[in-house]
């Protein structure tokens, strides 16, 4: 295990992966607060709001602005949302803009997102359509949204029963990631985070997965290393592609099918977590890439028992009519036709790989046993 740690973190790959992290504004720890000072203090912002939800106010607010001390009180604003996916809609997004305008914000302003994805999504969101743009930083307080929702400039909500249905892209000034958040968070929200690691090894460093797949997702297993590498595999992907057009679609590995059951088992009243559902994508999309991408079908196998270890399907027949729909509408599809990322071997996907809905559907059913 040491070897390992040794090889992926060695002088010459680490200083290649702060150097990709710093040049999408990615610091951690105490350099990340050191950073955010910088920011505040080269431009003369007139309020300072600071966008949480009820969990990240009760166990993450207080230490933050004890490690703040250069924002002024009388300048911070504080705006509390409710946790959950339910927040992250085009109604709680117009109460937002109500509350901004209501609280004076300015195009001088700067929000700071201290929260999950839903909250790193959302507020980026806000900010950068209010007035046409204000300042935003993101503070993510999950295991998830440090490693996914928070890098990459995708902001957004969800919409007609589609996950991040209404969006762009828009870059915070910085992320700060303090691994110390990570202490009050349960073990769900710690597995939801994990699957996007898994998923960053699968795609782009298998040994950063086989690292992975031989601990637990126990804040204690998860140090800061592991969690800088997994953030500087999807740093190296979004810069080379920062729109999508290209090799940026394999950070979608899972989500496609992912995508289509957390909105359905969301809409049945059995919700699960993204994390959750983005791994029991990528068991389905797995078994896909042994018939339509040219992966080892023993390797497959593998990878797939794996992940059924830490996560398995919901108790609850799924109707196949609801889960087309839900998966035609995708935005990853083009021309009607479904379009998966896969796996040609453990560290290389490939993208736009046309799947007929009948072997998706197929795929699925023999997950669920």
């Amino acid at each position: 295990m040491r070897i390992l740690i040794t090889l992926l973190t060695s002088p010459a790959y680490l200083c290649s992966m702060i150097f990709e992290l710093k040049q999408l504004a990615v610091f951690f720890e105490e350099e990340s607060l050191q950073h955010l000072e910088q920011v505040y203090t080269q431009k003369d912002y007139s309020k300072v709001a600071i966008l949480c939800d009820s969990n990240t106010h009760e166990h993450c607010l207080a230490d933050f602005l004890a490690d703040c001390p250069f924002l002024p009180g009388d300048q911070i604003e504080i705006l509390e949302l409710e946790p959950g996916e339910d927040t992250k809609s085009i109604e709680v997004l117009a109460q937002l803009w109500d509350a901004m305008g209501a609280l004076a914000l300015d195009r001088n302003s700067l929000v700071i997102n201290l929260g999950g994805g839903v909250i790193c999504d959302l507020g980026g969101f806000a900010a950068s359509t209010f007035m046409r743009g204000i300042d935003f930083v993101n503070f993510p307080t999950s295991l998830l949204a440090m490693v996914d929702a928070s890098v990459g400039s995708k902001t957004g909500i969800n919409f007609g029963g589609y996950k991040n249905r209404i969006g762009l892209f828009a870059d915070p000034l910085m992320v700060g990631i303090i691994p110390d958040f990570l202490q009050s968070l349960p073990a769900d929200e710690l597995a939801s985070g994990w699957a996007e690691m898994l998923k960053h090894g699968l795609i782009a460093d298998f040994n950063h997965y086989q690292d992975l797949i031989r601990r637990k997702p126990k804040s204690e297993s998860l140090n800061k290393e592991l969690i800088e590498h997994s953030v500087s595999l999807k740093a190296e992907v979004v810069k080379e592609d920062k729109q999508e057009g290209g090799r940026r679609k394999i950070l979608n590995f899972g989500h496609s099918v992912g995508h289509a059951l957390e909105s359905y088992y969301h809409q049945a009243g059995m919700a699960i977590s993204h994390g959750h559902a983005v791994a029991l994508g990528m068991q389905v999309e797995l078994a896909l890439s042994a018939t339509y991408a040219g992966l080892d079908s023993q390797e497959a196998s593998s990878m797939i028992a794996a992940l059924k270890q830490f996560y398995a399907f919901p108790k609850v027949e799924i109707e196949a009519e609801v889960f087309h729909q839900l998966l035609a509408g995708d935005k990853k599809n083009s021309g009607g036709q479904l379009r998966l990322v896969l796996l040609a071997e453990p560290g290389k996907a490939v993208y736009d790989v046309e799947v007929p809905a009948e072997s998706i559907w197929s795929s699925l059913q023999d997950q669920q046993q």
